[in-house]
């Protein structure tokens, strides 16, 4: 699947593929939401550009195109909520001066709970945001977070910036590392040493192994090249 977007007129559009006129629609539904949270999905209407063909054999495939568009006023304006804390409101002020560097015209969520401040940026540009291999992304976060600590200290809430779904990408990345690595160290016997990770991404890795058999994990460095070792259980 392949989805992109244009802007004109009034209105917002994605185009995108895939096997089915359903999984392409999907895609493009699923692309609009990253891109813009809030969006009423009563208000998408889609267009059927090919309905994609599977050839014989499988030679001569073309996949099913759509076209998913929706009116401007049926996004919802980027403004903060009435009880959202400093924290939250500077870390929304924040990503918008460093996207606006970047030239990025993105759209910020933030959601808070009681541990976490969680920024989700939505953009039609969003990978100059992420950046190879997330690089980009995780600097802005390791810089959203440092300004935290100058103002609130270090009691201040882990801060995860995000987008395009990145984030949920790089879980289940460490997962599948934390996974493997604890098999390879059930069976040489001997420490390993992750590399260096967010609280938030060490969190994953020691949820992950949680309870596994004969490992388990510790965090060890200071910050920020703080990572995780998965050391044998006894």
């Amino acid at each position: 699947m392949s989805p992109g977007e244009d802007e004109a007129g009034a209105g917002l559009f994605v185009e995108a593929t895939g096997e089915t006129v359903g999984e392409a629609k999907w895609a493009a539904l699923r692309e609009l939401e990253l891109r813009h949270p809030g969006l009423d999905k009563a208000a998408v209407r889609f267009e059927v550009v090919s309905e994609g063909e599977r050839g014989l054999l499988g030679v001569g495939y073309a996949p099913a195109r759509v076209v998913a568009s929706v009116p401007e006023d049926a996004v919802a304006l980027q403004v903060a909520a009435p009880d959202e804390s400093e924290l939250a409101g500077e870390v929304r002020d924040v990503i918008r001066r460093i996207a606006a560097t970047l030239g990025i015209d993105a759209r910020i969520g933030v959601e808070e709970d009681d541990e976490t401040v969680t920024a989700t940026c939505a953009a039609a540009d969003a990978g100059l945001l992420i950046g190879r291999h997330g690089q980009t992304i995780d600097a802005v976060q390791y810089l959203v977070n440092a300004i935290a600590h100058r103002s609130h200290g270090d009691g201040h809430k882990e801060v995860v910036v995000d987008a395009a779904g990145y984030r949920e990408r790089r879980r289940l990345v460490l997962e599948s590392i934390a996974v493997r690595t604890a098999a390879e160290v059930r069976r040489s016997g001997e420490r390993a040493e992750l590399e260096p990770m967010t609280a938030v991404e060490r969190k994953v890795v020691h949820t992950t192994l949680q309870g596994a058999d004969g490992v388990r994990t510790a965090s060890e460095g200071t910050e920020p090249n703080r990572y995780v070792v998965i050391l044998p259980a006894d």
